[in-house]
């Protein structure tokens, strides 16, 4: 059974002012990767133009108000629903009704025949460890975008809580909900692309955040063509993948996780902070509280240094670990978007990355529901 994130695990101190200070100036906005969309306009979204077709969903629009300020993200305790599940998973996988494929034998299944939006409590747990087991799980033909925006909010809202992003677009009135948005006829891509080969940037979301997130839910509103897909890579087969004796030497290291960049990069650009920026410390591998499976947790994004070594030391273990993970194709999974399509993975166990690879000038626009989970933690080395 994993302990408690809050009872049991000891957290260190919060930085402090200074510490957050000289971090901040030390932080690079090279450091952080972003291919970020140019401001848009709601009216054009709306009504459509220049041959580009209206908004789908135009209540999901992004806004940035930059009077909407929150204090420091406080400690909570976070109960893992998936620890409850029937592992059959006799309410979310009636087999009368629905239709599952695994993508590959580790990671990725797209299952179609159930409607996520009206699974009962035990449901709701059995799609928590389902999620866990499979690390991300397309659902098909959802009416998860037809519901009220409150109504996708309270039921994602039983996986832990909603998480505000610092710097995020969001709807008006709901800053909980993320919105990924490339407006129709954006040509971003085409200056990104003139000082960089690729858009692959792996993360895994907001993990400077002292309890990052746990069961999230991305759902699809537009969409081009083709292309837009998003990839996802193993964090716990890439840990197995591993000698034991390398992942010895692993356990008991702990690396930061920096905010930093993420809201420099923002505010750089003119536009918002909901929050100051964080740094947390988090372990290098960490164990899933309802499957006990250990996972890497590090990711080119948001990690910056191992703690306790020097920086040559700790450049070189992260570059090995980032491509090691970048690399595996063979525990990694391709989700094609569909309309209709919930994708809902496992932050803990996964990395992932958009592509940006239509050069058609079509809208891309998404929303992402972010529960937050426990502190991440780590059990002993097993052999």
């Amino acid at each position: 059974m994993a302990p408690s994130a809050i009872e049991t695990i000891t957290v260190p101190e919060t930085p402090t002012a200074e510490q957050l200070k000289l971090h901040t100036t030390e932080a690079a906005l090279g450091d952080y990767k972003e291919l970020s969309p140019t401001r848009f306009s709601h009216e054009d979204e709306v009504a459509g133009k220049d041959g580009f077709a209206p908004s789908k969903y135009p209540n999901y629009l992004p806004t940035w108000n930059p009077d909407e300020h929150y204090p420091p993200l406080v400690p909570f305790e976070h109960y893992e629903h998936g620890k409850d599940a029937d592992p059959s998973y006799p309410d979310l996988l009636p087999k009368d009704s629905s239709v599952r494929v695994d993508l590959t034998p580790t990671i990725g299944s797209e299952v179609s025949g159930i409607q996520l939006s009206k699974l009962s409590n035990a449901g709701k747990d059995q799609l928590a460890r389902f999620v866990a087991e499979r690390k991300v799980v397309a659902f098909r033909k959802q009416d998860f975008a037809d519901l009220s925006i409150q109504e996708a909010l309270d039921f994602a809202g039983y996986f832990g809580r909603h998480h505000i992003h610092p710097t995020s677009g969001a709807p008006p009135g709901y800053p909980e909900v993320h919105v990924v948005h490339r407006a129709a006829d954006d040509r971003t891509a085409e200056n990104f692309f003139k000082t960089r080969t690729n858009s692959v940037a792996w993360h895994s979301d907001v993990s400077y955040e002292l309890q990052p997130p746990g069961t999230t839910f991305l759902y699809i509103l537009d969409k081009p063509e083709t292309g837009g897909d998003t990839l996802f890579t193993d964090a716990v087969e890439a840990y197995n993948r591993l000698s034991p004796a390398f992942q010895q030497r692993l356990h008991g290291l702990k690396a930061t996780h920096s905010g930093i960049e993420q809201v420099n990069s923002s505010v750089a650009r003119g536009s918002i902070k909901r929050r100051d920026p964080v740094f947390n410390v988090h372990p290098l591998v960490r164990t899933h509280p309802a499957t006990g499976q250990k996972s890497l947790y590090v990711n080119p994004q948001f990690t910056r240094e191992i703690v306790g070594l020097k920086k040559e030391e700790s450049d070189a273990l992260l570059d090995f670990l980032y491509s090691h993970l970048a690399l595996g194709a063979d525990f990694q999974a391709r989700v094609k978007w569909e309309e209709g399509t919930v994708v809902v993975w496992d932050n803990r166990v996964t990395q992932h990355t958009a592509l940006v690879d239509w050069k058609d000038g079509n809208r891309r626009h998404l929303a992402r529901i972010t529960p937050q989970a426990e502190r991440p933690y780590e059990t002993p080395f097993e052999g």
